[in-house]
This record gives structure tokens, sequence and C-alpha cells, in this order.
């Protein structure tokens, strides 16, 4: 199970320790029946019960990150009710002989007090393991204190496993609650930051524009004022646009989607953009995605002789399409050798990324390019 949540760790430990409580009363079993019950086969079939019922048990809890139902109540009843029978009748009659499997009984109740969530299933179960051991060890002639003190084990391993289990689970809890917050807190930082960015925008752009123009400083009909007019009134539809689009879109991948137009306007270009919802995509492939706008809008200004471009954003079920379109001069894919132009500087950020980049161009025709992520 990998590392997640608070809550998560605390299951992840608490299995882990329970495994290991297990792990060390096995290896007490082990050396038991090899050293004095070797020629009994109840013995070893006893040995061979708590094996098999504890992979059973452990292991179903690590792969699925926490214990189900009936491995545990499995565990109860093989090993902490049935066993130390089982093991009397294969000729375990003196309290040393029979110890072994006792034992077993402290590391059922732990692992019951905590795989049952009611505390009236775990009290039953303590009860039923109590009941057990001690007509099991009645016929041994146990001392009453050896007894005692064996059914104070399997108390006590029950109530420390449940104290243990209850504290973990509310730390984790509270660290949930805690990362929650604070994740709650940076997305608003985040939007706080991006509406200064926005004013800012603003005022040295659309704002910085009309006032030059209603003071007079400016010509409203010369030809660089309308330019510049045509740029930021599409910046404009794209802000309207994107708030829009708040709850369907990434952050990430609007950000740096963004930025690519925001890079190529500054540098003279005009860029027609339109966003239609975007998905969450991982930061990586969110990173490429502005990687390759922005080296597409490059080319846009180095090769293709026009001063737009359209670009339009489209997203929908963990998948984002980003289509660049200019009509410009264009040229043709196959008299570029191979390693070299849009396909290789662009195809190559979007493949790194798990995403893919078709590019379609022909002389006089424009160049259209296609970005897709996930392929």
């Amino acid at each position: 199970m990998s590392v997640g949540s608070g809550l998560q760790r605390a299951q992840s430990f608490m299995v882990l320790a329970t495994g290991l409580y297990r792990a060390s009363h096995l290896v007490v079993a082990v050396l038991a029946v090899v050293q004095h019950q070797r020629d009994s086969p109840l013995s070893w079939a006893g040995l061979a019960v708590a094996v098999s019922t504890s992979l059973l048990v452990f292991g179903t809890a690590r792969s699925k990150g926490w214990f189900g139902t009936w491995p545990p109540l499995v565990d109860v009843v093989l090993v902490g009710c049935l066993l130390p029978f089982l093991v009397y009748a294969g000729g375990a009659h003196r309290p040393a002989d029979i110890a072994w499997s006792m034992l077993l009984g402290g590391s059922a109740s732990a692992a019951a007090a905590v795989a049952f969530p009611r505390p009236a299933v775990v009290a039953g179960a303590v009860v039923a393991l109590v009941a057990t051991h001690t007509a099991g060890y009645w016929p041994t002639g146990a001392d009453v204190a050896v007894i005692a003190a064996h059914l104070n084990a399997i108390v006590s391993s029950a109530v420390l496993a449940r104290v243990f289990w209850w504290y973990l689970r509310r730390q984790g809890s509270l660290l949930d609650a805690a990362t929650a917050q604070a994740l709650a807190a940076e997305a608003e930082r985040a939007r706080y930051a991006e509406r200064i960015a926005h004013h800012r925008a603003l005022h040295d752009t659309v704002l910085a524009t009309l006032t030059a123009i209603a003071s007079g400083r400016a010509d409203a009909d010369a030809p660089p004022v309308r330019e510049r007019c045509a740029r930021e009134a599409a910046y404009l539809r794209r802000l309207v646009l994107q708030q829009q689009a708040d709850e369907d879109r990434a952050p990430g991948t609007a950000g740096a989607i963004e930025r690519a137009v925001r890079s190529a306007e500054s540098l003279g270009l005009r860029v027609n953009a339109q966003y239609d919802g975007l998905a969450e995509v991982p930061a990586p492939a969110a990173a490429a995605l502005g990687d390759a706008v922005t080296e597409a809008l490059n080319n846009v200004l180095r090769h293709a002789g026009t001063s737009r471009a359209h670009v339009t954003v489209t997203g929908g079920a963990g998948r984002v399409v980003v289509t660049v379109v200019d009509r410009g001069v264009g040229f043709d894919p196959r008299d570029v050798p191979e390693g070299l132009g849009l396909r290789f500087s662009v195809g190559a950020r979007m493949r790194e990324s798990g995403g893919a980049a078709d590019v379609d161009s022909a002389p006089g025709e424009g160049t259209r390019i296609e970005l897709r992520w996930p392929a």
C-alpha cells in the first residue's frame, strides 16, 4: 500500500505492528514444535494452520490497505480458540507443552481489537478467547497464577492495540484535516495572486491604452494603437472565458497556456485564444503543453509570415486538446530533415509527458498543430 493520507499511514502502521506481534509468536511456536513436539503430527498441523491463517490475515490487510471482516474472524476461531485443543489432542498435556498455542491467542486478540470496528464485536472476541483458553489450560493442571497471567496477556493485548489504533486514527484524521486546510489556504493564495496579476495586467495594458486615448496622447485611429487595442481586446475575451471555466479547468494547465500566449503577444503576434473547459492534468503534462504552445507560436513569428494566430483549447474527462493554427505561408513537412522542425521540437515535448502532437501544413495553406494529452 502506498503512503497516502494520514489515516492510511495509521492503518499501514497498525497492520505492520500487529503483523510483527504475530510473527514474534510464530517464531516461538516454530521453535517449540521443532525442539519438543517434532513427533506430533497434530502439532505440525496446528503450526501449519497458524502460519497459513496469519498469511491470510496480514497478507490481505497489506495488499488491500486494511483488514477485511472475515480473515480476522477466521483467525480468532482457528488460531485463537481451536488451536490449543488441537495441540492438546496431539499429546501436549503439560502447561509448558501447550504454551506456544496459547501464546498465539494474544496476537489474535490484538488483531481483532484493531480489525473489528464495533467495540461489542471486539469484546465478544476477547471473551471467546478467554473462555476457550481457560478451558484449554484447565486439563493440563496449570496453576491459577499461570492461567491468570495468560488471560491478562490476552485482555491487555486487545486493550493496548485498541488504544493505539484509536490514537493513531485520531492523529491521522487531524493530519488530514490540517492538510486540507493548508491546501485550501494555498488555493486561496493562488487565486488572490492570480487576481493581482490580472489587475496589474489590466492596469498596464487596457487601462493604460484607454487613458492614453482619453487624454488625447494617442490617436485612436492610428494603426499601431488599433493593433494594440485588438490585442488587448483578445486578452479580455480570454480572461472572461477563463473565469467562466474555472470549475472545469486545472489552473496549472490554463496558466501554462496563457503564459505562452502572453509571451507571443509581447513579441507582436496577435493571438485569438478560446478556452472551452480544461480537464485537470498532471503538472508535467501542463508544463509540456505550455512549452509546446510557446514553440508553436514562436514558429508562427519566425516562419509563417503572418501576424495572427489562433489557439483553441478544449478538454474533458481527463483529456486536453490544444490547436494552434495560422494562415501563413505554410511548408511541406516532407522537406524538413528528420530530427528537426516542429515535429521534433513540439512532438518530443509532448511524447516525453505522455502526449502527442500532429503537424499539418502545406505551402500557401498555413499550418495547423494539434497537441493532445494523453496521447
